[in-house]
């Protein structure tokens, strides 16, 4: 998607939503679930609509983990690093993650294929460690159950 469209976007977002008290959140989740990130560029224009600096907005989109300032990968794995997981192995099951996929914990493969990111609680305490691909959320993943999750993604058309 070129820059133009993505600023287009953007500013029919702002259009429709500027008004609207407490707008930044709302704003940034809309940019966000339309283009699937929030683009370095369309933050002065955010940041102009909302009489708030470009810091402000920026400060925002870093601070919450959800946001992505660049285009995630096609598949997004996500990593519970609650307590309870980590009482029953995530450290070692994100450890293995990152060596098995060649990438780091917040990034993305060099294919673009795959997305690895820490989430800070999937609902899931009782079963964990916990890990969420793309919608779908897996129990008590262990080392050998993640690489036998990785087999059976389907990198040219999504989980099978």
């Amino acid at each position: 998607m070129s820059t133009n469209v993505q600023q287009a976007a953007v500013q029919e977002i702002l259009d429709g939503m500027k008004t609207m008290p407490g707008a930044l959140l709302p704003i940034l989740h809309e940019v966000q679930h339309t283009l699937g990130f929030i683009p370095a560029d369309c933050v002065p224009a955010i940041a102009e609509a909302l009489n708030l600096s470009r810091a402000e907005v920026h400060g925002v989109i870093s601070f919450y983990h959800h946001f992505r300032s660049e285009p995630a990968g096609k598949h997004v794995v996500q990593i519970c690093r609650a307590e309870a997981c980590q009482a029953v192995g995530a450290k070692a099951l994100e450890a293995h993650v990152q060596t098995s996929l060649d990438v780091s914990t917040g990034d993305t493969t060099a294919d673009r294929n795959l997305t690895v990111e820490p989430v800070y609680c999937l609902g899931n305490c009782a079963c964990g460690p916990s890990v969420q691909i793309g919608e779908d959320i897996y129990a008590r993943v262990t080392p050998e159950r993640f690489d036998a999750l990785m087999a059976d993604l389907d990198i040219n058309g999504g989980a099978e």
